[in-house]
């Protein structure tokens, strides 16, 4: 069986919300959810370090912003790399160009990203937010959001 999530993180990989902020995203996400089994689902999620918040079989491509080619082999030794210096950084030079960026700012397909903050909800049986769902879960936490829907 195949395993289905609709998370939101924070834009900037190291921002956490205060309790109350993330109990108001919360709901907020719930109240956009289908049915009562997918609203008992969201879950706020803290970390003490930045983590992948990966989108799984979902994911297609990674691209440099700065040049707009394809990651190659690099992304999973980059990864590794921050992971060893527990994510204290997230900033790489990439092989296509020379470029420095962070891993956070690259272009996935599907996207993907880095957080230390994490409101996920198994199965949510919808798929993407519209622009203006995003808009009131980011209104409602206080800070800009991504979303992420992964398949495992």
């Amino acid at each position: 069986m195949s395993d289905t999530y609709l998370t939101v993180i924070p834009t900037d990989p190291h921002w956490q919300p205060a309790r109350a902020a993330a109990d108001r995203a919360k709901a907020a996400l719930s109240a956009l959810l289908p049915d009562a089994d997918a609203r008992r689902g969201p879950e706020a999620r803290w970390h003490d370090t930045v983590e992948v918040v990966h989108c799984g079989a979902n994911l297609e491509t990674i691209r440099c912003p700065h040049c707009g080619a394809e990651s190659g082999d690099w992304w999973g030794e980059a990864v590794q790399e921050c992971y060893d210096r527990g994510f204290s950084t997230l900033l790489v030079t990439v092989s296509c160009c020379g470029a420095e960026t962070s891993l956070n700012e690259l272009i996935y397909d599907w996207p993907m990203g880095f957080a230390s903050f994490r409101i996920e909800t198994l199965y949510p049986n919808r798929g993407w937010l519209t622009e203006e769902e995003l808009a009131s879960v980011t209104a409602a936490i206080g800070h800009p959001l991504r979303q992420i829907l992964a398949h495992f």
